[in-house]
């Protein structure tokens, strides 16, 4: 199980078991929260949720899954942050002679022949 997997668990329960707000809370859509938490489901073996047209519910292996999962997040150590790429080169907009732009520090694009 991996970590960002759990967490997204944790959001769905934290949002009263409902998806969609839980997706805008992350900030991912509803399709890759529900395919993530299919994914949990058929790495525990169990459904993690009972699944009615009233709402959701945690089955008796989700609430064991949902303390591990907090513990887990809890233990995990800090994300390591990015170092910073510095930007590449300046486009330069074609003055409508239909070629590519002009990128500084970068050859010039072929120039092709235009047909008849």
């Amino acid at each position: 199980m991996k970590p960002t997997q759990l967490e997204q668990f944790v959001a769905v329960v934290d949002n009263g078991l409902h998806v969609p707000r839980a997706a805008e809370a992350l900030g991912m859509p509803m399709a890759a929260l529900s395919s993530t938490i299919e994914k949990l489901e058929a790495e525990v073996g169990h459904p993690l949720f009972t699944r009615s047209k009233s709402g959701w519910s945690l089955t008796a292996p989700g609430t064991l899954l949902l303390a591990e999962a907090r513990q887990r997040i809890a233990d995990a150590p800090a994300p390591v942050a990015k170092p910073a790429v510095p930007a590449g080169g300046k486009a330069k907009a074609s003055k409508g002679k239909g070629r590519a732009p002009v990128v500084k520090g970068q050859p010039r694009p072929f120039k092709k022949r235009q047909g008849r």
